[in-house]
């Protein structure tokens, strides 16, 4: 089967069904990795050689099953490669958040935003927490969708013994991506322990953020009739506008596309940080807006999906 259909085909599950609370997401199982080596192995002296170690062992066994599941048949590479893909559970997620707004439950809405964001929500209001959820859209336009989608493309282009790498690309990519969102803090546990998860997880996403920033979102805006200059002209000068050398790129196009602003004062761990901000402030935060951000998110996707489609099918 060709490579661009069988991504179709996982990437149409993926907006079916997305991911169901009672299935057991191949990420929960490398989390689960990642803290039992985190458990043994963050007691020995040397936590960056150690933590590099873990990421190590991580990723190796993630490519090592992906690629035993990815000989078993067409069929369960398919599968496997949807549950890399999260743009339904990303927009549930920000939908969940928008029906308790709606129905004027602050405190709820709050509750729910604390099991999407790492940021703390206690003391939100309703702007501060859509400017949650779009920035988390944007940022997870790179991690949940396009750079698993970039990796199983060029993992395509390689076999070993008749076996394609999309499968063990994509979920290595998936494995880097948790260790980082598990490790990468820098705080005083994981500053020397999670810095290889980190620097892994920023060398994975450089191109596809920037990809995200520089042609997915402004072309989705453009066919989506939303504000696809603005998308442009913001990502050329705000990109940079974050401590991440990636997260600015997608936030940076996101935010130009729907005409809000991003940053600003954000409470993290019980710390007030004033984060760059990216973006123009051209209206208040509106709930409508989350509506948008999930048109915006399910159409960069789709021209995601088109772009590597045709890039597989020129190269």
């Amino acid at each position: 089967m060709n490579f661009a259909v069988k991504y179709f085909i996982a990437y149409i599950l993926d907006i079916f069904f997305g991911d169901p609370e009672w299935f057991p997401h191949p990420v929960r199982f490398i989390g689960k990795l990642i803290s039992f080596l985190e458990k043994y192995l963050y007691k020995l002296k040397n936590k960056t050689f150690w933590g590099g170690v873990t990421a190590f062992l991580v990723i190796f066994t993630t490519v090592a099953v992906s690629y035993f599941l990815a000989s078993l048949g067409e069929w369960l590479e398919i599968f496997f490669l949807y549950t890399t893909l999260a743009a339904k559970c990303l927009a549930d997620e920000g939908i969940r958040v928008y029906k308790i707004l709606k129905s004027g439950d602050l405190e709820d809405a709050k509750k729910k935003l604390s099991y999407l964001v790492s940021r703390d929500t206690e003391t939100m209001d309703i702007g501060q927490i859509i400017r949650s959820v779009l920035e988390t859209f944007s940022e997870n336009s790179v991690d949940g969708i396009i750079s698993p989608m970039f990796f199983a493309f060029a993992g395509s282009f390689f076999e070993i013994n008749g076996v394609s790498l999309a499968l063990p690309f994509a979920m290595g990519y998936k494995a880097i991506n948790t260790l980082d969102s598990m490790l990468g803090y820098k705080n005083e546990r994981y500053i020397n322990f999670g810095t290889v998860s980190a620097k892994i997880d920023d060398v994975a996403n450089f191109i596809p953020a920037r990809m995200t920033g520089f042609i997915l979102i402004p072309a989705a805006a453009f066919f989506l009739g939303f504000d696809y200059k603005k998308s442009f002209k913001i990502f050329l000068r705000d990109r940079l506008n974050h401590a991440s050398p990636n997260s600015a790129h997608g936030e940076s196009a996101f935010a130009g596309a729907l005409g809000v602003q991003f940053g600003g004062k954000t409470k993290y761990f019980g710390k007030v940080y004033d984060k760059p901000t990216i973006g123009d402030k051209l209206k208040e935060f509106e709930l409508n807006d989350i509506l948008r951000g999930r048109k915006l998110l399910y159409g960069t996707s789709v021209i995601g999906l088109i772009f590597f489609s045709l890039l597989k099918t020129i190269i």
